[in-house]
């Protein structure tokens, strides 16, 4: 079996086994580099995603490969390998390429340093396609979403890939507020000659937020007639937005047409697993170490958007040092707001059961009651573990308010429970917010 034929049977079989969300994010941008004898390589698109497949993946990747092979192998992992430059123009060129210097294009915003999630994978799955085929795959590419959402850092991915592969393609990344403002600048110096070769004589051109161009008429009219150009030569255009084409107010409805003839793709907050993946890398950035409850503590108090999230670890950051902390959870949560764990033993049972039923949107009776069906499970068992842990009742007590319960079940789901917290990123980020919802009563 060649390697190619090897590697799509082993997508084929590992996908059930992550799930859909990991197999986006960590297989999807891997490829089988090479395989000997007794050793298989896979390369992957990042450091982050390495580092994921070879801690969390690496036993069921060595299973699989070996039911694949019949035979024991081992696995190794390496980092993608930078792709040489060229300046040679090839039949893959779409047009003839224009010599410029693109130094604009921030180069810490890639493509490989971009954390994918299940609310952003449909839109850098498209970006990649765009920087492997521009001017063919998706034109124009239309990204929207909320602010913070990672819509520039996706953009500016692909022009830098898209250089990284052709170094002479001239690629022109301008916001809506500068296309404007060169536009008016040229009605004023009548120099409509350089205003239109700077934004129509180029391979590829990046827009920023064109939601500004809403009653903008005479921007749209140059922008309209821009985009027809770029589009008849294959040029490739990328657009984001805070919103779709058709919900831009006052926006011309042959230029709506136009963006909706190609690729629109929603971008969305992302989830706790994409957030703390986010921080990892941060922390990367600043050769600082957290460990995984800080992260997932970190994680819990942002849920609007990566910018905030980054925001809220360089603040947390800064206050570590200025103040001599160790980076420990309970340094963490005084320093986001929240009272220490600890302080919650100060609360009544009664209070820890109100709360749990109030963050899962139960009734106190089915807590407490003899029915046995699957949404009450956690509620109860987080409930065990917090009346024995944080107050240190007795599993006899916690029986006794739980409905004259056995101890010997309130022992099950307190052990149970404290094995998931350390295994399971969703029940942890659970326990987490329910304790910062814990320690509002203490304030």
């Amino acid at each position: 079996m060649d390697n190619l034929r090897l590697w799509h049977k082993f997508l084929e079989n590992i996908k059930p086994q992550v799930g859909p969300d990991n197999f986006k994010a960590f297989f999807i941008k891997t490829l089988l580099k090479s395989k000997t004898e007794d050793l298989v390589v896979l390369s992957a698109h990042s450091a982050f995603i390495k580092e994921n497949l070879d801690q969390r993946f690496k036993v069921l990747i060595k299973q699989t490969f070996e039911k694949l092979l019949g035979k024991p192998v081992e696995i190794g992992f390496i980092v993608k390998e930078t792709e040489g430059k060229t300046t040679e123009t090839t039949d893959e060129d779409f047009f003839q390429p224009i010599q410029t210097n693109n130094s604009f294009l921030n180069p810490k915003f890639t493509l490989e340093n971009f954390v994918v999630g299940p609310t952003n994978n449909v839109a850098f799955a498209a970006a990649q396609a765009v920087s492997q085929n521009p001017g063919t795959s998706y034109n124009p590419l239309f990204v929207y979403g909320g602010t913070g959402v990672g819509k520039t850092h996706l953009m500016l991915g692909i022009g830098n890939a898209i250089l990284k592969k052709h170094p002479h393609y001239k690629v022109n990344y301008c916001s809506s507020e500068k296309f404007t403002n060169d536009y008016v600048e040229a009605l004023q110096t009548k120099q409509f000659g350089s205003f239109r070769n700077r934004y129509r004589n180029t391979n590829i051109l990046l827009i920023d937020d064109i939601q500004f161009f809403s009653g903008r008429e005479g921007t749209q009219e140059e922008f309209f007639h821009t985009f027809n150009e770029l589009s008849a030569k294959n040029s490739q255009i990328v657009i984001t937005s805070d919103r779709p084409p058709f919900e831009i107010a006052k926006l011309e409805d042959r230029l709506k047409s136009r963006f909706q003839g190609g690729l629109m793709v929603d971008m969305q907050s992302p989830d706790f697993d994409t957030r703390v993946a986010i921080l990892k890398n941060k922390c990367r950035d600043h050769n600082f170490l957290l460990d995984e409850g800080c992260l997932n503590l970190i994680a819990a108090s942002v849920e609007t958007n990566a910018r905030d999230l980054e925001g809220r670890l360089t603040q947390l950051l800064q206050s570590l040092k200025a103040k001599n902390l160790e980076p420990t959870i309970d340094n963490i949560r005084g320093l986001l707001g929240h009272k220490s764990e600890n302080n919650i033993k100060d609360l009544s049972p009664k209070q820890v059961l109100n709360t749990i039923c109030d963050y899962f949107n139960i009734k106190l009776a089915d807590l407490i009651g003899p029915k046995r069906i699957k949404e009450l499970v956690l509620p109860r068992h987080l409930v065990m573990h917090i009346l024995s842990l944080d107050l240190n009742l007795t599993v006899e007590k916690i029986g006794q308010i739980l409905g004259d319960r056995d101890h010997t079940t309130v022992m099950h789901g307190r052990d149970r429970i404290k094995n998931l917290i350390s295994t399971n990123r969703e029940v942890q980020r659970i326990s987490i917010e329910l304790r910062q919802q814990l320690s509002t009563h203490l304030s």
